[in-house]
């Protein structure tokens, strides 16, 4: 061979460009990879799709066919507990439901029931509800999937052993749904509650008193309010608990069990549009620094400061309203409203709010120099019944109110029929003369 000459395998090793076969199978390697490539990656996708992100979405965040709350027409809640019994806490619990005359409801743990009966047995007797929580205190989403399921099952039929009785009603730890929690209840043969307020008692940066507070600001008609009678959670509620039901009971309310709460159906279409438009006014609330009246949403009002839109705006006693005078525009608290309609307890109910606003006007700054009280709405029948004076609006300002009222309509399903938008309004003299201190309300 010369130097310089490239060298050429044999033709017995060239071939016809076939690469040789290792263990019999095509491609080493390379043909490895592309075995994997054709994995259906996306099974494992639609399995964890299916097991827990559509149950954490439908079920845990939208509630979509569980118990979330009742209809805001009568001043009732329903305050529920859970982990329970617990020999310490719980009753010190049944103590203060006992003293104001108050139901409840207990998502009690099975194993803790079945070693203090003598507990489950007063909740009974005192007319409390008895629910199941669980078997295990775990969450949902790091248990097996038949561990899930099977945790229900148990738990339900533990209950039921002690109480005596079907148990009607399952909430699970956390709240948290896969879809082994759907299939458990399903079996188990109960309704699946969830809550509308939570009171968060077992947080560690919480006081007793700012666990009431919260709670007082949140809990409006129709509420399902969860606490809990064990645990951290029990070092907050049982202090807290006495005072919040004597001035939740001042306020006029008073207390039912999951069962007995008006309205309490499971979570539809209907009741997610309805929610979706009660988020619709909280973005419109934040946006045009609009606060329930009194910071409580069961209040009848929400009011901003706003300058005054109109033009040729003249009152009864010939005083003007020139446009852009500074304001406190009050808006209707939308479900309380659909709820109640226009009817003697909404006017009830306006009567004592309207002091309420009165106390903003005074206390709040951003409403201190507002020189009238006004609303653009179609419940102005109502607030011509509380004193105000109602004027016809522009065309414009009236079809724009009425496309909305039609939209309102539909988001608040089965919401009645209202009049036509109108203005209503009071100077702030007369306002704060009628519903301030000293006013007569009427």
């Amino acid at each position: 061979m010369k130097l310089g000459t490239r060298f050429s395998a044999p033709s017995f090793l060239q071939g016809s460009g076939h690469r040789p076969a290792w263990n019999g199978r095509e491609g080493g390697a390379n043909g490895q990879a592309r075995a994997n490539s054709s994995f259906p990656w996306f099974l494992p996708l639609a399995a964890l799709t299916v097991y827990l992100l559509l149950p954490a979405l439908a079920v845990q965040f939208a509630n979509t066919g569980l118990l979330r709350e009742g209809r805001r027409k009568r001043r009732e809640l329903a305050l529920t507990f859970d982990d329970g019994p617990d020999p310490v806490t719980t009753p010190s619990v049944l103590d203060a439901l006992q003293a104001e005359g108050a139901q409840a409801t207990f998502f009690v743990i099975a194993g803790r029931a079945s070693e203090h009966p003598q507990l489950i047995a007063r909740m009974l007797a005192e007319g409390h509800e008895v629910a199941a929580h669980a078997e295990k205190h775990v969450h949902a989403w790091i248990r097996t999937p038949w561990g899930g399921a099977l945790d229900v099952t148990r738990a339900v039929r533990r209950v039921a052993r002690v109480t005596g009785q079907p148990v009607r009603y399952h909430r699970p730890p956390h709240g948290a749904y896969t879809l082994s929690t759907v299939l458990g209840q399903r079996a188990a043969g109960v309704q699946g509650v969830h809550w509308s307020v939570e009171g968060q008692d077992w947080r560690a940066d919480l006081t007793p008193e700012a666990v009431g507070e919260r709670l007082l600001r949140r809990i409006g008609p129709g509420s399902i309010v969860v606490l809990h009678d064990a645990g951290p959670g029990a070092a907050k509620t049982v202090p807290m608990l006495p005072g919040l039901l004597q001035e939740l009971k001042s306020r006029g309310y008073t207390f039912k069990t999951v069962s007995g709460l008006e309205g309490a159906t499971p979570v539809d279409g209907a009741a997610l549009r309805r929610r979706a438009f009660i988020a619709l006014d909280r973005v419109f609330d934040r946006m045009g620094k609009i606060q329930p009246t009194a910071g409580r949403v069961d209040n009848l009002f929400r009011t901003g400061a706003s300058a005054f839109p109109l033009e040729g705006v003249t009152l009864a006693d010939g005083t003007p309203v020139p446009k852009g005078a500074p304001c406190a525009e009050f808006h209707v608290n939308n479900p309380l409203m659909v709820d109640l309609g226009i009817s003697r307890p909404s006017i009830r109910q306006a009567q004592r709010d309207y002091r309420l606003v009165a106390e903003d006007l005074v206390r709040r700054p951003d409403l201190r120099g507002a020189q009238y009280v006004f609303c653009l709405s179609a419940v102005s029948p109502l607030m011509a019944v509380m004193g105000f004076e109602t004027y016809d609006l522009p065309p414009a300002d009236a079809h724009r109110l009425r496309l909305w009222a039609r939209v309102m309509r539909w988001g608040y399903a089965g919401a009645p029929k209202v009049a036509e938008p109108r203005l209503s309004i009071l100077s702030r003299a007369a306002f704060l003369a009628q519903y301030g201190n000293g006013g007569s309300g009427q």
